[in-house]
């Protein structure tokens, strides 16, 4: 098997992208418009703000309590996919580089796997049709990945990093982004861009009123050429209540679908069932 090399499982958390079939930001509201598919449907759960009003952070399901501990964990697991692109990557998208996979976006609805979509607002503005299907299909919860996908801490895998003061409305913008592109489903989440984040960037976020949503298992898949050893690092370290970090740029990943026709059933075999992310937070151990 193909050993994916440490320099990989960095930068599978650092790159992302999305697709579903074929200035001054405003300033941030006292909690994120969210959508749904139909009026009832449910308030997304979020987590309490931590010490001084520090933006909480979710990674994984607890285990289950008890003796049994993990071994009695309900085996669900949350597969995530972040939609990136960066805010000064227009002349490349113009240039013919794609940051969408709408055959990815399609295997997952064949296989009916519910899936969270991390996606930035310069994404939604590059695909707006994209990001407005991907949000209308109830099998999907869009999530906030950031306007520009700038860094939220100085040395994050060399992106550019957004200041301290203007962080809420970087996470604002993307919001306001999903709104004009008419993207429904959008959830109260937000994954830092490289998952850099620190006490400092946690405090910043407070006004945003968002849950910060990182992962347990790093699939290595952005810039990975061997689908079988993606596949191979996800099934190794899923575990009950685990969350999947992922990508779906057809540049930068180019072999999730692949991998993913691998891990879906394997993981179905195991007895695992896939949910939102929304789902696994609503079923944390208080």
């Amino acid at each position: 098997m193909t050993t994916l090399t440490v320099a990989g499982l960095l930068l599978g958390g650092a790159l992302a992208g999305c697709g579903g079939a074929s200035p001054a930001p405003p300033p941030p509201p006292s909690a994120p418009a969210t959508a749904s598919a139909s009026p009832a449907a449910k308030k997304p759960p979020t987590m309490a703000p931590g010490p001084a009003g520090r933006t909480p952070v979710f990674s994984r399901r607890p285990a289950g309590g008890g003796a049994a501990g993990e071994a009695a964990a309900e085996k669900v697991v949350a597969l995530t996919f972040d939609a990136d692109m960066t805010a000064d990557q227009g002349p490349r998208a113009k240039a013919g580089e794609r940051f969408d996979n709408p055959e990815l976006i399609a295997l997952l609805r064949r296989l009916k796997v519910p899936s969270t979509v991390f996606m930035t607002g310069r994404w939604a503005e590059e695909y707006p049709a994209q990001a407005k299907g991907i949000g209308a299909d109830g099998l999907f919860e869009v999530a906030n990945h950031s306007y520009s996908h700038y860094a939220f801490t100085a040395d994050c895998y060399g992106l550019p990093v957004v200041g301290k003061d203007a962080m809420a409305r970087d996470v604002e913008r993307a919001f306001s982004a999903f709104r004009q592109a008419g993207v429904r489903n959008v959830v109260p989440y937000f994954r830092f861009p490289g998952g850099c984040y620190d006490d400092a960037a946690l405090r910043a976020l407070t006004p945003a009123n968002v849950t910060a949503v990182q992962w347990d298992v790093v699939s290595g898949d952005a810039f990975a050429t061997d689908a079988g050893a993606v596949a191979e690092q996800v099934l190794d370290g899923v575990r009950p209540g685990s969350l999947v970090v992922m990508h779906c740029t057809r540049s930068a990943a180019p072999v999730t679908g692949e991998a993913i026709g691998r891990i879906v059933p394997e993981l179905r075999k195991r007895g695992y069932r896939f949910v939102k992310v929304s789902e696994l937070m609503e079923g944390r151990p208080e």
